[in-house]
């Protein structure tokens, strides 16, 4: 599936198996879909191409469910970067940033590749670049959270306006629309927790285009990045945040061959 990167939000329900070898451009931003809750032999499987460290930090989950999550993640990561860069899943290595985001090694980095990842429920997005930063965000729709009180504590006043005007029965959805476009662009630029989400304003109405809006004391930002909702169903908001113009948008499903 191709799409151009526009400001309106896509509906990703059609997604192509994938190529052997994708041949990523400049211009391209390629997104995968997988599922987490995999059979134990396939498990098995991407937990061979993890590293010590990842396996490490697979023990410290204290559920199962939570775990086995964490193993297919990771270990589909590794399966889709190495047909990138064409090298077996567990002889890549990464390194992070002060702020903790994530990076191919510079040996390994496939020509300047670059990408981020998210799950929930079982879900799992990526995004793939070369040459820009990018991030990605997804989240299932809860219906236990005090949203309004959230949004109050993280987001920007002009954001909290705009929530609360919505029709009640579109807050919940607005919500997460707006907290995965703020999550997607804070991890493009991978200044995590140092980047305070009040600072700056991005869309906030499902049914709007994403679009950064202001950003405290750097308005040439707002030409910068690019926003994009993703539309994945009625039980989840999904955003990326690509640096630069828009581009080339593919969507691949990922299957164990």
């Amino acid at each position: 599936m191709i799409e151009h990167l526009s400001r309106t939000k896509d509906s990703l329900s059609s997604w192509s198996p994938p190529p052997a070898s994708p041949t990523l451009a400049k211009d391209e931003v390629h997104l995968w879909r997988a599922y987490l809750d995999v059979a134990v032999q396939l498990l098995e499987s991407l937990k061979h191409c993890l590293s010590r460290d990842e396996l490490t930090r697979a023990e410290r989950f204290h559920f199962e469910k939570d775990r086995n999550r964490f193993i297919a993640a990771r270990g589909v990561l590794r399966k889709i970067l190495s047909a990138y860069c064409m090298t077996e899943p567990n002889q890549l290595s990464f390194h992070h940033n002060m702020h903790g985001k994530p990076a191919l090694d510079p040996q390994c980095d496939g020509g300047g590749l670059r990408f981020n990842l998210s799950h929930s429920d079982g879900v799992a997005l990526y995004a793939i670049t070369r040459g820009r930063e990018v991030g990605i965000d997804i989240e299932r729709i809860r219906t236990d959270l005090e949203f309004d009180r959230i949004a109050e504590r993280f987001f920007s006043p002009q954001e909290v306006a705009t929530l609360l005007a919505l029709p009640p029965h579109t807050q919940k959805q607005a919500f997460f629309a707006c907290w995965t476009r703020k999550e997607a662009y804070v991890k493009a630029r991978g200044d995590g927790l140092s980047l305070p989400l009040d600072q700056f304003a991005v869309s906030v109405a499902p049914d709007d285009a994403a679009v950064l809006l202001h950003t405290k004391g750097d308005p040439q930002n707002l030409s910068h990045w690019s926003l994009k909702a993703l539309a994945l169903g009625p039980d989840y908001e999904a955003a990326l945040a690509v640096e630069g113009d828009s581009g080339l948008l593919r969507c691949w499903q990922w299957a164990e061959e």
